[in-house]
């Protein structure tokens, strides 16, 4: 009897077909439903969501408040173009954006459309502002797939490929790596270093870096580190960008990643969560800084879109009415317990580490050698996708996973999916040198 082919099949075919295959997929699932911390396959087969859309969604998919005000834009009007005709939703969420940044001073804040456009956008400010050409970035970072956000990225693998040549007058520093023996004082000393040999830093617009590196595995700059920074391109007259556009909107248990460390950029890129999925990014920060560029200098067709702004506007109202901040805390403390607990059982995991609910796991053969696993890293992917659990992975060598469960989820669902991940891990690792008491 021949077997029924099920819709996924069926729409992972078309894919194959009509989709280039640089557009790659981490689970081969179509989505047909979300709802909260919760996925529905057109299959009918539930979810739990641990990636939010990589760090979309922080309020949860289909957060009432949000579509009640999408909504009610949609009646209004869902296109004029910023630069044509203003709107109110962009002023309003320009204002509490530029309150909510870090700096007692005063703000001025940017809407584009993707983070890459705000990456961009911060460059092209920076060296209005400063009338310098370079920008330093760091090793392990990722900050868009364009031509320029490629340059900034220090990965080489994935993102790069053949795609050059790439942006001149970019030099990347290396990142603290301490799991990997790469020192704080080390990378200090490479940024010098760097300034030594490859650009002088009277030549430099600005430093980007991610306070909590995304795809480079949820490595946490230290507070240390971080002020060290600062100080030197205060030094230099170098401006500091923070790229917060996934560790950003209460991914590490405050608004900013970088307030942890009581640094503070001089100017900020946000995205992903700020609009709960919606396509919305921008650049907030010194509004002198700001306003370098002249009239035309920034802008787009589809920038600070106004039913991305009303869903903005809504999603502050949500970190405000539902005390979000505090909930992503406890959720954080809750998250490293339970990953914690899976360490101490799986001696794959090499590494538990993040910032808050931003928590990540890195798998290795072995404790002792670190030797990277990604074959275990992805094994446990696909067998928490089987148990109705979805991740995501991240690292320099695809052997971290990461957590980036939307902060609404419940206490109960949080639990159901550490209890199916360490029901993956167990299939995944055991027989792999796991130990299965």
């Amino acid at each position: 009897m021949a077997l029924v082919e099920s819709r996924n099949q069926a729409l992972w075919q078309l894919r194959e077909r009509v989709v280039p295959r640089g557009v790659a997929q981490a689970h081969p699932v179509f989505i047909a439903r979300a709802e909260g911390a919760r996925l529905w396959d057109v299959d009918g087969k539930e979810y739990l969501d641990f990636a939010g859309g990589i760090g979309v969604m922080n309020v949860g998919h289909g957060h009432p408040r949000v579509l009640q005000a999408v909504r009610a834009q949609l009646e209004r009007f869902t296109h004029l173009c910023f630069q044509v005709t203003p709107y109110e939703p962009y002023v309003r969420l320009a204002e509490r954006l530029a309150a909510l940044a870090p700096g007692d001073f005063p703000k001025k804040a940017l809407f584009l459309t993707t983070g890459a456009e705000a990456v961009e956008n911060a460059v092209k400010i920076a060296r209005a502002f400063t009338g310098r050409p370079a920008i330093v970035a760091l090793t392990h970072s990722f900050h868009g797939r364009t031509l320029l956000g490629m340059s900034l990225t220090g990965k080489a693998s994935y993102y790069k490929q053949n795609f050059g040549p790439f942006a001149p007058e970019v030099y990347h520093a290396p990142v603290p790596y301490p799991y990997r023996g790469f020192t704080e004082e080390a990378a200090l000393e490479g940024l010098a270093e760097l300034f030594r040999t490859q650009v002088d830093p009277e030549r430099v617009a600005a430093l980007i870096l991610e306070p909590v590196l995304g795809e480079g595995g949820f490595i946490p700059l230290s507070p240390t580190y971080l002020k060290a920074v600062r100080a030197l391109t205060e030094a230099h007259g170098i401006l500091l960008i923070a790229d917060e556009i996934q560790s950003g909107f209460g991914r590490t248990g405050r608004m900013w990643a970088v307030e942890h460390a009581g640094v503070v950029p001089d100017l900020l890129t946000f995205a992903k969560s700020v609009a709960a999925g919606l396509p919305l990014s921008g650049v907030v920060g010194r509004a002198e800084v700001m306003d370098a560029p002249r009239p035309g200098g920034l802008g787009g067709t589809y920038a600070g879109n106004p039913l991305a702004c009303a869903a903005g506007l809504a999603v502050l109202d949500v970190f405000r009415e539902d005390a979000l901040l505090e909930r992503a805390q406890a959720l954080g403390e809750t998250l490293w317990r339970g990953l914690l607990a899976l360490q101490a059982r799986f001696p794959q995991v090499g590494e538990v580490r993040g910032l808050g609910p931003m928590v990540a796991m890195e798998f290795v053969r072995d404790p002792g050698s670190k030797e990277p696993a990604p074959h275990l890293a992805q094994g446990v992917l696909e067998a928490a996708r089987e148990r109705g659990l979805i991740l995501l992975k991240a690292g320099m060598y695809g052997n971290v996973i990461r957590v980036l469960v939307p902060l609404t989820a419940s206490p109960e669902e949080v639990a159901e999916g550490l209890g199916r991940l360490e029901q993956a891990m167990e299939a995944a690792l055991v027989g792999e040198g796991g130990c299965s008491s």
